[in-house]
């Protein structure tokens, strides 16, 4: 009789255990479900990485964002988030509950994504980068390019490609979240404005080159050079060319006109009938070929004052200058050894 007590008594603990259980589970539900905050405004919280999860509600709660940091650290230990909040800047509203808010910071859904555009990346390849980091439809950007010019010093020529081409400034972006793709193109073509400085504007004028063909230029020498020290240089080629009237025959307007970087260009391709192919038509083309930094224009701006009129690459991407055609000749036979 007794064991059969003690059977029953340890029944009815487990049952009244597990009603227990539930009704805690219920009970931390409903509130790990409930608004947080007593704030009225969202606010933006930086998580710096390694932050501790006792660290996190403390800040939130001094923001008013949750009421308690100790419900909110209970929360993260039961639903196993607790050593899984992801560093970035989140956007949390106090209507956000605290289960939200873990989700959020577990899955990193930061209020920002950050991108960096390379130097002399193309509208093409701006766009495809975009798509890839699914910030934007591609072909709407690239659309909204071909005509965007809000600037003086961008008015296209008839055959320019994309009116913005050139004028997306190279640098790291940080974009909210269901941002457009015009609100983009705006933003990157005012970085390349605020950037384009008045000392570069007035030295331009000084030399008596419009901020356009400064822009064209700057992107055929970022285009073509490979280390930095050569930039001035082959800006000074090409100026040299421009003042002979002679063709630039830069291979960079070959492989805009093709769409993709070609290795090794063939007679063919310098024949392609096109207002950018630079070896049939003397001087700038009609627009940028890409969207150069601010070391290639002030390379344009500062070009070296030389006598060479020729250059060509060798395998590690140095290039050999030359005075003469003969010379140029001798120095393709050379880098192709």
């Amino acid at each position: 009789m007794l064991m059969l007590n003690n059977l029953i008594s340890k029944q009815v603990i487990v049952g009244i255990l597990a009603v227990f259980i539930l009704s805690l589970s219920i009970i931390l539900g409903w509130i790990f479900s409930q608004p947080a905050g007593t704030g009225k405004e969202p606010v933006v919280i930086t998580i710096k990485a390694g932050t501790p999860a006792k660290v996190i509600a403390e800040n939130l709660e001094g923001r008013n964002l949750i009421k308690s940091s100790l419900v909110f650290r209970v929360a993260a230990k039961i639903e196993g988030m607790d050593n899984s909040l992801q560093a970035g800047e989140y956007v949390i509203s106090p209507n956000m509950s605290v289960r939200q808010i873990l989700l959020m910071m577990s899955q990193g859904q930061t209020a920002y994504q950050q991108i960096t555009i390379p130097e002399g990346y193309t509208v093409d390849q701006v766009a495809e980068l975009l798509g890839e980091k699914k910030l934007a439809n591609p072909d709407k950007f690239k659309s909204l390019a071909k005509k965007y010019a809000p600037y003086p010093y961008m008015q296209p020529n008839p055959n320019t490609k994309y009116s913005a081409e050139g004028f997306i400034f190279p640098d790291t972006y940080r974009l909210a979240k269901g941002i457009s793709e015009e609100e983009i193109l705006v933003m990157m073509v005012k970085q390349f404005d605020s950037k384009f400085t008045p000392e570069i504007r007035q030295r331009a004028n000084d030399l008596g080159i419009s901020l356009r063909d400064v822009i064209i230029m700057a992107s055929l020498v970022e285009k073509e050079a490979k280390l930095s020290e050569e930039r001035s240089i082959i800006a000074g080629v090409f100026a040299n060319r421009i003042k002979l009237g002679m063709p630039l025959q830069s291979c960079a307007t070959i492989q805009y006109i093709l769409g993709y970087p070609k290795a090794e260009l063939t007679i063919n391709d310098t024949q392609i009938a096109s207002p950018y192919n630079t070896y049939q038509i003397p001087g700038l083309p009609p627009g940028p070929i890409a969207n150069p930094g601010i070391a290639s224009i002030k390379a344009v701006l500062f070009a070296d004052k030389t006598e060479y009129l020729y250059f060509v690459a060798d395998k590690q991407g140095k290039h050999h200058f030359s005075k003469t055609y003969e010379d140029h000749l001798a120095a393709i036979s050379q880098v192709q050894i």
